[in-house]
Protein backbone atom coordinates (compact mmCIF):
# COMPACT_ATOMS: atom_id res chain seq x y z
CA UNK A 1 0.00 0.00 0.00
CA UNK A 2 1.57 3.36 -0.75
CA UNK A 3 0.61 6.47 0.68
CA UNK A 4 2.11 10.06 0.70
CA UNK A 5 3.81 11.34 4.13
CA UNK A 6 5.21 14.90 3.92
CA UNK A 7 4.70 14.73 0.20
CA UNK A 8 7.01 11.65 -0.34
CA UNK A 9 5.70 8.24 -1.56
CA UNK A 10 5.68 5.40 1.24
CA UNK A 11 5.67 2.03 1.30
CA UNK A 12 3.23 0.34 4.43
CA UNK A 13 1.42 -2.53 5.13
CA UNK A 14 -1.56 -0.98 5.92
CA UNK A 15 -2.22 -3.41 9.16
CA UNK A 16 -1.30 -0.96 11.69
CA UNK A 17 -2.53 2.10 12.99
CA UNK A 18 -0.83 5.08 11.32
CA UNK A 19 1.25 5.45 13.99
CA UNK A 20 3.51 2.72 13.97
CA UNK A 21 3.47 2.29 10.08
CA UNK A 22 4.74 5.57 10.40
CA UNK A 23 7.60 5.02 13.43
CA UNK A 24 8.35 1.83 11.30
CA UNK A 25 9.99 4.01 9.02
CA UNK A 26 11.68 6.40 11.29
CA UNK A 27 9.14 9.24 11.48
CA UNK A 28 8.91 10.15 14.62
CA UNK A 29 5.37 10.93 15.75
CA UNK A 30 5.01 11.67 19.84
CA UNK A 31 2.21 9.90 21.89
CA UNK A 32 0.47 9.40 25.40
CA UNK A 33 -2.58 7.95 25.57
CA UNK A 34 -1.19 5.38 23.08
CA UNK A 35 0.89 2.19 23.98
CA UNK A 36 1.59 -0.33 21.53
CA UNK A 37 -0.49 -3.72 21.56
CA UNK A 38 -2.47 -2.38 24.49
CA UNK A 39 -5.85 -1.27 24.47
CA UNK A 40 -6.50 2.25 24.42
CA UNK A 41 -8.70 5.24 23.10
CA UNK A 42 -7.80 8.62 21.64
CA UNK A 43 -7.80 11.13 24.26
CA UNK A 44 -4.31 13.39 24.16
CA UNK A 45 -4.63 14.58 20.56
CA UNK A 46 -0.59 14.67 21.09
CA UNK A 47 -0.05 12.72 17.99
CA UNK A 48 -2.56 13.83 15.32
CA UNK A 49 -1.55 14.46 12.19
CA UNK A 50 -3.25 16.14 8.85
CA UNK A 51 -4.43 14.70 6.43
CA UNK A 52 -4.24 16.56 3.42
CA UNK A 53 -7.44 16.17 1.17
CA UNK A 54 -9.77 16.91 3.81
CA UNK A 55 -7.91 19.24 5.81
CA UNK A 56 -8.73 17.70 9.09
CA UNK A 57 -6.35 16.93 11.98
CA UNK A 58 -6.63 13.12 12.71
CA UNK A 59 -5.48 11.04 15.50
CA UNK A 60 -2.86 9.12 14.04
CA UNK A 61 -2.91 6.31 17.05
CA UNK A 62 -6.61 5.31 15.72
CA UNK A 63 -6.45 6.04 12.00
CA UNK A 64 -5.99 2.91 9.76
CA UNK A 65 -3.84 4.16 6.37
CA UNK A 66 -5.16 3.65 3.24
CA UNK A 67 -4.03 3.44 -0.55
CA UNK A 68 -3.56 7.01 -1.76
CA UNK A 69 -3.64 8.23 1.37
CA UNK A 70 -1.99 12.03 2.02
CA UNK A 71 -1.02 13.29 5.15
CA UNK A 72 1.54 16.00 7.08
CA UNK A 73 3.56 15.30 10.31
CA UNK A 74 5.98 17.94 10.36
CA UNK A 75 4.15 20.96 9.04
CA UNK A 76 3.92 24.16 11.97
CA UNK A 77 0.40 23.74 12.04
CA UNK A 78 0.58 20.14 12.97
CA UNK A 79 3.26 20.74 15.66
CA UNK A 80 1.42 23.94 16.80
CA UNK A 81 -1.37 21.48 17.49
CA UNK A 82 0.53 19.47 19.56
CA UNK A 83 2.06 21.76 21.74
CA UNK A 84 -1.46 23.20 22.62
CA UNK A 85 -2.66 19.57 23.18
CA UNK A 86 0.39 18.92 25.26
CA UNK A 87 -0.08 22.50 27.30
CA UNK A 88 -3.37 21.23 27.87
CA UNK A 89 -2.74 18.05 29.68
CA UNK A 90 0.09 19.75 31.71
CA UNK A 91 -2.30 21.93 32.94
CA UNK A 92 -4.51 18.57 34.16
CA UNK A 93 -0.57 17.37 35.74
CA UNK A 94 -0.20 19.36 39.70
CA UNK A 95 3.13 18.37 40.52
CA UNK A 96 6.60 19.21 40.46
CA UNK A 97 9.56 17.28 38.68
CA UNK A 98 12.43 17.83 40.68
CA UNK A 99 12.17 19.27 44.41
CA UNK A 100 13.10 23.18 44.34
CA UNK A 101 15.62 22.35 46.62
CA UNK A 102 18.04 20.52 44.52
CA UNK A 103 17.26 22.73 41.71
CA UNK A 104 18.47 26.02 43.28
CA UNK A 105 21.86 24.09 45.03
CA UNK A 106 25.10 25.56 43.42
CA UNK A 107 26.88 22.39 43.62
CA UNK A 108 24.98 19.87 41.87
CA UNK A 109 23.67 17.73 45.00
CA UNK A 110 20.42 16.12 44.74
CA UNK A 111 19.36 17.66 48.29
CA UNK A 112 15.86 15.68 47.74
CA UNK A 113 17.92 12.13 47.13
CA UNK A 114 20.25 13.03 50.21
CA UNK A 115 17.40 13.95 52.59
CA UNK A 116 15.27 10.87 51.37
CA UNK A 117 17.78 8.02 52.02
CA UNK A 118 18.36 9.83 55.69
CA UNK A 119 14.57 9.54 56.17
CA UNK A 120 14.84 6.06 55.28
CA UNK A 121 18.11 5.75 57.96
CA UNK A 122 20.04 4.75 54.87
CA UNK A 123 22.95 6.95 55.75
CA UNK A 124 25.78 5.38 53.95
CA UNK A 125 23.77 5.45 50.72
CA UNK A 126 22.86 9.26 51.40
CA UNK A 127 26.59 10.07 52.09
CA UNK A 128 27.71 8.96 48.38
CA UNK A 129 25.33 11.13 46.88
CA UNK A 130 27.07 14.25 48.59
CA UNK A 131 29.72 13.91 46.69
CA UNK A 132 32.14 14.55 49.19
CA UNK A 133 30.84 17.97 49.17
CA UNK A 134 31.32 20.48 52.08
CA UNK A 135 28.34 22.73 52.77
CA UNK A 136 30.00 24.52 55.33
CA UNK A 137 30.64 27.90 53.34
CA UNK A 138 27.16 27.88 51.34
CA UNK A 139 24.84 30.21 52.06
CA UNK A 140 21.71 27.70 51.31
CA UNK A 141 19.50 28.74 48.94
CA UNK A 142 17.88 24.78 49.42
CA UNK A 143 16.13 26.10 52.50
CA UNK A 144 14.98 29.68 51.19
CA UNK A 145 13.28 27.47 48.65
CA UNK A 146 11.85 24.51 51.05
CA UNK A 147 8.30 24.22 50.41
CA UNK A 148 7.65 23.49 53.68
CA UNK A 149 8.26 27.10 54.61
CA UNK A 150 4.79 27.34 52.88
CA UNK A 151 3.19 25.22 55.49
CA UNK A 152 5.14 25.83 58.69
CA UNK A 153 8.87 25.88 59.03
CA UNK A 154 10.99 25.02 56.25
CA UNK A 155 13.22 21.67 56.55
CA UNK A 156 16.81 22.63 58.34
CA UNK A 157 18.45 21.27 54.93
CA UNK A 158 22.40 22.07 56.17
CA UNK A 159 21.91 20.59 59.20
CA UNK A 160 21.10 17.19 57.98
CA UNK A 161 23.46 17.57 55.05
CA UNK A 162 26.26 18.36 57.76
CA UNK A 163 25.13 15.09 60.12
CA UNK A 164 25.37 12.99 57.01
CA UNK A 165 28.78 14.30 55.66
CA UNK A 166 30.06 15.91 59.09
CA UNK A 167 31.63 19.31 58.86
CA UNK A 168 35.27 19.37 57.57
CA UNK A 169 34.75 16.08 55.95
CA UNK A 170 34.12 17.38 52.36
CA UNK A 171 35.39 19.60 50.26
CA UNK A 172 33.87 21.48 47.46
CA UNK A 173 34.47 19.29 43.83
CA UNK A 174 36.15 20.66 40.75
CA UNK A 175 33.51 21.04 37.88
CA UNK A 176 34.06 17.48 36.50
CA UNK A 177 33.08 16.16 39.70
CA UNK A 178 30.04 17.86 40.25
CA UNK A 179 27.34 16.18 38.84
CA UNK A 180 25.37 17.46 35.76
CA UNK A 181 21.50 16.67 37.15
CA UNK A 182 19.42 19.50 34.78
CA UNK A 183 21.00 18.50 31.68
CA UNK A 184 18.31 16.46 29.08
CA UNK A 185 19.14 15.89 25.41
CA UNK A 186 21.82 18.01 23.58
CA UNK A 187 22.51 19.79 27.26
CA UNK A 188 18.44 21.36 27.40
CA UNK A 189 17.68 21.60 30.67
CA UNK A 190 14.39 19.57 31.42
CA UNK A 191 11.07 21.01 31.70
CA UNK A 192 9.92 21.12 35.06
CA UNK A 193 6.41 20.98 36.14
CA UNK A 194 4.98 22.84 39.39
CA UNK A 195 3.05 22.35 42.01
CA UNK A 196 1.28 25.55 42.67
CA UNK A 197 0.15 27.22 45.59
CA UNK A 198 -0.87 24.68 48.62
CA UNK A 199 -4.71 25.23 49.93
CA UNK A 200 -5.29 25.33 53.72
CA UNK A 201 -6.38 22.06 53.66
CA UNK A 202 -3.68 20.55 51.75
CA UNK A 203 -1.25 22.14 54.14
CA UNK A 204 -3.40 20.98 57.66
CA UNK A 205 -2.71 16.95 55.72
CA UNK A 206 1.19 17.71 55.36
CA UNK A 207 1.64 18.97 58.94
CA UNK A 208 -0.23 15.69 60.40
CA UNK A 209 1.15 13.28 57.43
CA UNK A 210 5.01 14.64 57.05
CA UNK A 211 6.06 13.71 60.62
CA UNK A 212 9.27 12.17 59.40
CA UNK A 213 13.21 13.03 61.05
CA UNK A 214 13.51 15.41 58.33
CA UNK A 215 9.76 16.84 57.91
CA UNK A 216 10.57 16.70 54.35
CA UNK A 217 7.22 16.53 51.92
CA UNK A 218 9.62 15.00 49.18
CA UNK A 219 8.73 17.02 46.56
CA UNK A 220 10.38 15.28 43.74
CA UNK A 221 8.38 12.98 41.55
CA UNK A 222 9.22 9.38 41.75
CA UNK A 223 8.48 8.74 37.79
CA UNK A 224 10.67 11.87 36.84
CA UNK A 225 13.23 9.82 35.06
CA UNK A 226 10.95 8.42 32.56
CA UNK A 227 8.16 11.08 32.62
CA UNK A 228 6.59 10.75 28.81
CA UNK A 229 5.02 14.06 29.67
CA UNK A 230 8.19 15.65 31.12
CA UNK A 231 10.26 14.46 28.30
CA UNK A 232 8.29 15.24 25.59
CA UNK A 233 7.49 18.60 27.33
CA UNK A 234 11.41 19.30 26.98
CA UNK A 235 11.84 18.32 23.65
CA UNK A 236 9.56 20.70 22.44
CA UNK A 237 11.10 23.73 24.25
CA UNK A 238 8.10 24.53 26.79
CA UNK A 239 9.09 25.93 30.11
CA UNK A 240 5.99 27.45 31.02
CA UNK A 241 2.69 26.55 29.71
CA UNK A 242 0.00 28.73 28.90
CA UNK A 243 -2.72 27.56 30.83
CA UNK A 244 -0.38 27.05 34.03
CA UNK A 245 -1.84 24.27 36.79
CA UNK A 246 -5.80 24.00 36.62
CA UNK A 247 -6.44 20.94 38.56
CA UNK A 248 -7.97 21.34 41.86
CA UNK A 249 -6.77 17.66 43.05
CA UNK A 250 -5.47 17.88 46.16
CA UNK A 251 -2.01 17.87 45.85
CA UNK A 252 0.42 14.26 46.94
CA UNK A 253 -2.60 12.67 47.84
CA UNK A 254 -0.82 9.00 47.53
CA UNK A 255 -2.84 6.09 47.27
CA UNK A 256 -1.63 2.54 47.92
CA UNK A 257 -3.14 0.09 45.62
CA UNK A 258 -1.24 -3.47 45.78
CA UNK A 259 2.60 -4.54 46.55
CA UNK A 260 4.71 -1.37 45.73
CA UNK A 261 2.20 0.53 42.95
CA UNK A 262 0.81 3.70 44.52
CA UNK A 263 -1.44 6.02 42.37
CA UNK A 264 -1.14 9.78 42.90
CA UNK A 265 -4.42 11.45 41.31
CA UNK A 266 -2.92 14.57 40.79
CA UNK A 267 -0.80 13.94 38.77
CA UNK A 268 -2.83 12.13 36.40
CA UNK A 269 -4.00 13.04 32.69
CA UNK A 270 -6.61 10.74 32.13
CA UNK A 271 -5.21 8.85 29.49
CA UNK A 272 -7.03 5.60 30.55
CA UNK A 273 -4.30 3.41 29.82
CA UNK A 274 -4.83 1.83 33.37
CA UNK A 275 -8.30 2.10 32.94
CA UNK A 276 -8.69 -0.13 29.71
CA UNK A 277 -5.79 -2.63 30.47
CA UNK A 278 -7.10 -3.60 33.69
CA UNK A 279 -10.55 -5.62 34.30
CA UNK A 280 -12.31 -4.29 37.00
CA UNK A 281 -9.93 -2.15 38.11
CA UNK A 282 -9.12 1.31 37.44
CA UNK A 283 -12.51 3.44 36.44
CA UNK A 284 -13.44 6.77 35.20
CA UNK A 285 -15.98 8.83 37.51
CA UNK A 286 -18.06 11.95 36.27
CA UNK A 287 -17.88 13.43 32.99
CA UNK A 288 -16.63 16.32 30.83
CA UNK A 289 -14.21 18.72 32.90
CA UNK A 290 -14.59 16.81 36.11
CA UNK A 291 -13.86 13.18 35.21
CA UNK A 292 -11.45 11.68 36.90
CA UNK A 293 -9.61 8.07 37.20
CA UNK A 294 -10.26 6.60 40.59
CA UNK A 295 -9.33 2.92 42.11
CA UNK A 296 -12.18 1.46 44.23
CA UNK A 297 -10.99 -0.46 47.17
CA UNK A 298 -12.11 -3.39 46.64
CA UNK A 299 -10.84 -3.47 42.98
CA UNK A 300 -7.18 -2.69 43.69
CA UNK A 301 -6.89 -6.64 44.17
CA UNK A 302 -7.65 -6.84 40.48
CA UNK A 303 -4.51 -4.51 39.87
CA UNK A 304 -0.89 -5.91 38.69
CA UNK A 305 2.29 -3.45 39.72
CA UNK A 306 2.99 -3.93 35.70
CA UNK A 307 0.51 -1.04 34.77
CA UNK A 308 2.85 1.21 36.32
CA UNK A 309 5.08 0.84 32.81
CA UNK A 310 2.13 2.01 30.66
CA UNK A 311 1.79 5.39 32.59
CA UNK A 312 2.95 8.55 30.88
CA UNK A 313 3.70 10.60 34.13
CA UNK A 314 4.33 9.27 37.92
CA UNK A 315 0.79 9.01 38.86
CA UNK A 316 1.47 5.50 39.13
CA UNK A 317 4.47 4.62 39.91
CA UNK A 318 6.49 1.82 42.27
CA UNK A 319 7.97 2.83 45.98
Amino acid sequence: MRISVNHNTLEVSGLRPLIEELREVGIEVPSMCYAEGYEHHPSCMVCMVKDVKTEQMIPSCSTMPYEGMEIETDSDEVKELRRLSLELLLSDHRADCEAPCTMVCQRGIDVAGVIRLYDMGKMDEARKLLYNVSCDDCKAPCEKACRRVTVDEGVKIREILNEVLPSGKGTVPVASQAPELWKGAGGSVPFNSRLGRFSDREKQRMKETYTQPSRCLHCACDGRGDCRLRGLATKMGIKVTRYGVQSSLSVKEQIAVTGRLVYEPAKCIRCGLCVYNTQDGFTFERRGFDMRVVIPEESKKHVSEQIARLCPTGALALR
